[in-house]
């Protein structure tokens, strides 16, 4: 007993990080880490691959982790005027920067990574936040709870 008096002992329960506000910029950080690398790729003018770890069976018929190859969407589009645009998604819908402002107008491709930094940097700041919450807010209506089964 006398040890267990020595230590701090205190009440803690764990946060899941991915219901959590924290967990969402996480997320959408990650999202904008992969769209930068697609840009300077395309820049460059070679080919990104994004992975994803999958179970496949061998030949000797266990089940094995491999990288398989996915699919990544452009944030970004191009309109008639040439003029490109940047989007950040949740869901199927752009989040608003500002009030009915939903993409970041780009001159040219070149200066998209730095667009993207500057994004990256504001959510780091907390100033997407609104806009965050507002989104999650909006997907979670979407969905309804599931039934409780029955005792039977």
């Amino acid at each position: 007993m006398s040890i267990l008096k020595s230590l701090k002992l205190t009440a803690a329960s764990p946060i899941n990080p991915s219901t959590s506000q924290h967990g969402f910029r996480v997320k959408l950080l990650r999202y904008l880490e992969e769209q930068k690398a697609l840009a300077e790729a395309e820049i460059a003018g070679t080919t990104f691959t994004a992975t994803k770890k999958v179970t496949r069976t061998n030949v000797e018929g266990e089940k094995i982790r491999v990288d398989a190859p996915r699919t990544v969407r452009k944030g970004w589009f191009t309109d008639a005027s040439g003029k490109t645009f940047f989007q950040l998604r949740y869901g199927s819908k752009p989040l608003e920067f500002a009030k009915g402002m939903n993409a970041v107008e780009v001159q040219n491709l070149d200066e998209l990574p730095d667009i993207i930094g500057s994004i990256i940097e504001a959510i780091n700041a907390g100033e997407l936040d609104p806009q965050l919450t507002t989104a999650i807010a909006e997907r979670k209506a979407n969905f309804k709870p599931k039934a409780k089964k029955a005792n039977a």
